[in-house]
């Protein structure tokens, strides 16, 4: 488990953007599910994404693009990951994101299990915040859960495949 302290930017964890679902799959098969990042995120996702250390990066068109950093992996129960980088071209701050933390807790209840989706650092004061909790909100109630129940998510498939710019 890595135990490094990274700062937030302009937040605490309490006023920070969270949504969750329950399913009938094992905590495993969601965990799975989470590590996934190109069947229920983006297509476009460059790096590898299921290792502690990797980084991997995100974008869609020129709106935005991230550098990600996979920072803490606990099979069956949590998934954290790091924005390093990140570039919205629709907002003053470009980088709104940088800094904060991307958290999947996985929960067993029962025979079910809870999917705890909360990112660190998202707030709203953000000039982001209500495109990007509209974004997640479909991503994680919408194609993650598709993928864990039913095998297939809806990532995003946009025609821009062309490798990523620097930041």
């Amino acid at each position: 488990m890595n135990k490094r302290k990274l700062s937030l930017k302009k937040t605490t964890k309490h006023r920070s953007y969270s949504t969750g679902f329950v399913v009938s799959q094992s905590p495993e098969a969601v965990f799975a599910a989470i590590n996934n990042v190109r069947e229920w995120w983006s297509e476009s996702i460059e790096g590898s994404t299921d290792k502690i250390g990797a980084h991997f990066r995100h974008h869609l068109l020129d709106v935005h693009r991230c550098d990600i950093e996979i920072t803490d992996l606990v099979p069956g129960e949590k998934v954290v990951w790091t924005v390093v980088d990140n570039y919205f071209s629709f907002i003053q701050d470009k980088t709104e994101w940088k800094g904060t933390y991307i958290v999947f807790d996985i929960i067993r209840i029962g025979g079910k299990t809870e999917v705890r989706f909360t990112h660190v650092g998202l707030v709203p004061e953000y000039e982001c915040y209500g495109v990007c909790t509209n974004a997640w909100d479909g991503l994680i109630n919408g194609s993650l859960r598709d993928l864990i129940q039913r095998g297939k998510g809806q990532p995003d498939s946009s025609t821009d495949h062309e490798p990523l710019p620097a930041y």
